[in-house]
């Protein structure tokens, strides 16, 4: 079975925005889930209530079946194992749809029991720790409220003890019910691999035990494989299920014996003390900040603060993205404990040159030192000084910088490439993820086509390509033959941006890169956006100046190594390249690019123009003689079809 998506239990206590945005798509899969299952089970009821009507509640089931794939689920793919089997058991019950006799009470055995369970104690036990679940959060807020609010001064320590326990009581009460909730929804995407298969298959059973008449519509060899190997598969799910279960309960035990000192806001006196790491450059969580509202009052609103590219970020959770609240680059920026409102492990991240204070409110003394710790070390350290590396990291200043010197110098000044220069359109992206390359620039403009007199061969051939796709020469990609190319097709694009990446494949790697440039393209104000003609064929893909019919890029098929659709905007997309150096290495870079209409048809494109290189590739190295055409004309009839 392919793997499944699931929840991550030990992020179910932070309850960050990223947590809660999955969250609501799995929300969403198990509404969804739902309504389709008691669809289901209202076409089995038909079927065994309305014996005279058996012919037409059947077809109705198979029907009910077939919209399974296009019902959308987030979590399932379109061309699943699921999807295949529920199809292949809905032309089976076209053949049973002849029989007009049943057995009422075998159907209710072998076909209902399977889905009111399912409906019953697994569906509605998730509308329950939903409810449950909202009820959690919202007391948990209103008891870290009540804490937050607690004076600095020590004179009622009684009460302060109270609301401590009373944050502590719900804290975990929270945990526990998030734990139980994610684990039930986790579970949800292994039962649906049986209980909507195990109904169909017994009423296949039944068919084939109580209609004689229909024995040679379901008595078949071929039924009676299908059905051995759609119980196999029930059957290692079922298993994989119980594995599953083991283990998500050890692992929420370990989680909840690992969170006990996360429970209390303020550590108890016969805890152990923990003291703040001061060598902190990056850290995110919950902070309390001071909102002036009406220029006399306040207010003290929760927000996940995080540190990213040497900037201070704020998210609300039902925001999709971050948004800047200080530049850390600034000159004189400082974090410092601070005095506001009668509030404990209170601090200021204050910035002389625009003349901003931001005051924030931590749950304990060990976050306030780290946070005050985090920030000035990225004002320190960070190598961010005004958007250029600091004299240390001075073997990471990217190609593009030393292209730029070259061009201006060789080419005249009417005709030197359109670029932004260094501030602006290379933006170093720090990022905790691993397949970013650390304080990498991303190139947001593309080189409009110059005199320079520079040689691009192909990578097959000759000398290695540079790092930098984009400063390929026009003049010389014109003379690559591409006129004949057996599958060709053109869409209009802007360019986003690039930037290198430390892998050659992965969906989330181009999702993340695509988030990392939406976001500095929105920090640094660069809204430009350069539009070509994207022309994708089965020898290469071009960049095409729509303006005079000029080759801005052109990347050879083999490098392009893989391309995915944004999965919130069908507009967007990218793909990864491979790229030679001259000293023999090869680096990974990433380009996300905006279309007009949908990005799927510009990933379907380049799937078919490598599928036909690929088998032209191999039909020349058998020696037999190339069927490219055959495969265009395949590929032309199944777009017309669609």
């Amino acid at each position: 079975m392919p793997d499944i998506e699931k929840l991550h239990l030990e992020e179910a206590l932070e309850d960050s925005p990223q947590t809660r945005s999955l969250l609501s798509v799995f929300e969403k899969d198990a509404l969804i889930l739902k309504k389709y299952t008691s669809n289901l089970h209202s076409c089995c009821q038909r079927v065994m209530s309305a014996q005279n009507e058996l012919c037409a509640a059947t077809q109705a089931l198979a029907q009910q079946l077939r919209t399974y794939e296009v019902q959308k689920f987030p979590l399932e793919s379109e061309n699943s194992i699921l999807t295949t089997t529920l199809n292949q058991f809905a032309s089976y019950l076209d053949d049973i749809s002849s029989v007009q006799q049943v057995l009422a009470s075998q159907f209710s055995e072998t076909m209902m029991y399977p889905l009111s369970k399912f409906l019953q104690a697994d569906m509605d036990e998730i509308s329950t720790m939903f409810e449950m679940f909202q009820i959690a959060s919202h007391e948990h807020e209103q008891a870290l409220t009540k804490y937050m609010k607690l004076p600095s001064k020590k004179d009622n320590e009684k009460a302060r003890v109270e609301v401590n326990e009373e944050l502590y009581a719900m804290r975990k009460k929270f945990h526990q019910t998030s734990l139980h909730y994610y684990s039930s929804l986790n579970a949800v995407q292994y039962k649906r691999r049986c209980f909507l298969l195990e109904p169909i298959m017994g009423y296949l059973h039944a068919q084939r035990s109580f209609f004689q008449m229909g024995q040679d519509a379901v008595c078949k060899p071929e039924i009676e494989n299908f059905l051995t190997n759609i119980a196999s598969s029930v059957q290692s799910v079922h298993q994989e299920l119980s594995t599953e279960t083991q283990k998500t309960v050890e692992l929420i035990d370990t989680i909840e014996k690992q969170s006990a000192h996360l429970y209390n806001a303020e550590p108890p006196i016969d805890m152990p003390f923990i003291p703040p790491n001061t060598a902190l450059t990056q850290k995110a969580g919950y902070l309390f900040q001071r909102i002036k509202q009406a220029l006399i009052t306040t207010k003290w609103d929760r927000v996940y603060f995080f540190t990213q590219g040497g900037n201070l970020m704020s998210q609300a959770k039902e925001e999709f993205a971050g948004s800047l609240v200080i530049d850390l680059n600034e000159e004189g920026v400082i974090a410092e404990p601070a005095t506001a409102d009668d509030r404990r492990f209170v601090f200021q991240v204050v910035s002389p040159g625009n003349k901003k204070a931001v005051i924030l409110q931590a749950e304990n003394y060990r976050e306030r030192d780290e946070w005050i710790a985090t920030i000035n070390n990225i004002v320190k350290d960070s190598g961010y000084v005004r958007g250029k590396a600091t004299p240390k990291k001075k073997e990471q200043q990217p190609v593009l910088t030393k292209t730029q010197s070259q061009d201006s110098a060789s080419a005249p000044e009417k005709s030197s490439p359109v670029r932004a220069n260094h501030s602006q359109s290379s933006t170093p992206a720090a990022t905790p993820t691993d397949n970013f390359v650390i304080d990498t620039p991303i190139q947001f403009d593309l080189v409009s086509p110059s005199d320079e007199n520079r040689q691009v061969t192909s990578p097959q051939t000759g000398p290695p390509k540079r790092i930098n796709p984009f400063d390929q020469s026009s003049v010389d990609l014109l003379d690559s033959p591409v006129d004949n190319a057996a599958f060709s097709q053109s869409f209009t694009v802007r360019f986003l941006g690039s930037m290198e990446v430390k892998s050659d494949r992965g969906e989330q790697l181009v999702h993340g890169t695509m988030r990392q440039i939406l976001a500095a393209r929105a920090i640094h104000n660069v809204f430009k956006m350069t539009e070509s003609r994207l022309l994708v064929t089965n020898e290469c893909m071009r960049l095409i100046d729509p303006s005079n019919n000029t080759i801005r890029v052109e990347f050879a098929l083999p490098d392009i190594s893989f391309w995915s659709v944004h999965q919130d905007n069908p507009r967007l997309f990218g793909f990864i390249t491979r790229n030679r150096s001259e000293g023999g290495g090869v680096t990974f870079a990433c380009h996300v690019f905006e279309s007009n209409n949908s990005a799927e048809e510009i990933c379907q494109a380049i799937s078919t123009a490598t599928k036909i290189a690929f088998q032209a590739i191999m039909e020349k190295r058998s020696g037999k003689k190339p069927s490219v055409s055959k495969e265009v004309d395949k590929e032309k009839e199944k777009s017309d079809s669609e």
